[in-house]
């Protein structure tokens, strides 16, 4: 930011010259401009041997690699706002980059989508998709990070599924992506294509709502956004936690809110 009114105006001059001249097309050579923010030091101060809080790239990839640094510059906050280097936080995207490492242990041979799955990653595709067009670096990693513990929960996946993480993460992270890649047996993530989302699989079809006993909370239950009162009530009254405060007691009313919550009166 700081070089935009003096380095910056010295190109739009060139390129100004060369419009006059008919050497390129546009009297302009950028269309919009981003100015990103500066990594401070973690004592939030801008980076400087005087003061003795610069960080050294090369230390951190020798000791955590490239992908584990590139993924956390991209996750430290808004591309445009300074954020100051917090070491510790580097770690957990080491223990992150790990954890897509050790999922290739659950990958079974198959090339078809795990249908659980298929909710959580047609959002993904959608808000990586989004937020790298929009330079949301930090909200796409959280996404993936998402993506990464739904892989995790689940008892296997397959080489589809596996393969899937590993190109939305590819942009952040290309060496090891490629790596795990090759190892699946594909050809290079970087000749592909990008992985198409159904926009009707991104929308929820189900919520987890409370259900309280006299204005307290004592128990959630999925169900269908689009689920009917007598459902929702049905529902809320075979749970065993919400049975332990009814049972013995006159249920006064029960009141279901689509969607939101269901409160039972008791006396």
């Amino acid at each position: 930011m700081e070089h935009t009114a003096r380095h910056l105006i010295y190109a739009r001059f060139l390129v100004q010259f060369l419009y006059n001249i008919g050497l390129v097309p546009n009297k302009e050579m950028i269309d919009t401009r981003v100015s990103h923010g500066m990594v401070l030091g973690s004592n939030n101060e801008k980076m400087s041997k005087y003061k003795g809080n610069v960080i050294n790239p090369d230390d951190i990839v020798n000791e955590f690699g490239a992908d584990t640094l590139r993924v956390y510059e991209m996750f430290m906050g808004d591309y445009q706002q300074d954020a100051p280097w917090s070491t510790d936080s580097l770690k957990g995207f080491k223990i992150f980059i790990d954890k897509v490492i050790i999922l290739k242990d659950k990958v079974v041979d198959s090339e078809e989508y795990t249908k659980s799955l298929e909710s959580i990653q047609h959002k993904t595709i959608k808000k990586v998709q989004e937020d790298l067009k929009n330079m949301g670096y930090n909200t796409a990693v959280s996404a993936l990070m998402i993506l990464t513990n739904s892989y995790d929960d689940a008892e296997s996946i397959t080489k589809a599924d596996y393969k899937l993480l590993l190109t939305l993460l590819n942009p952040m992270a290309p060496h090891i992506t490629e790596e795990l890649n090759e190892q699946l047996g594909y050809s290079p993530i970087c000749e592909g294509t990008w992985p198409v989302y159904d926009e009707s699989k991104t929308i929820e079809t189900e919520k987890e709502i409370g259900v309280q006993v006299n204005g307290k909370l004592r128990a959630t239950i999925k169900v269908s956004i689009d689920e009917d009162e007598e459902s929702l009530k049905e529902k809320a009254l075979a749970e065993q936690n919400v049975k332990n405060f009814t049972d013995g007691h006159e249920i006064v009313k029960v009141i279901a809110i689509k969607g939101k919550i269901v409160n039972i009166v008791v006396k």
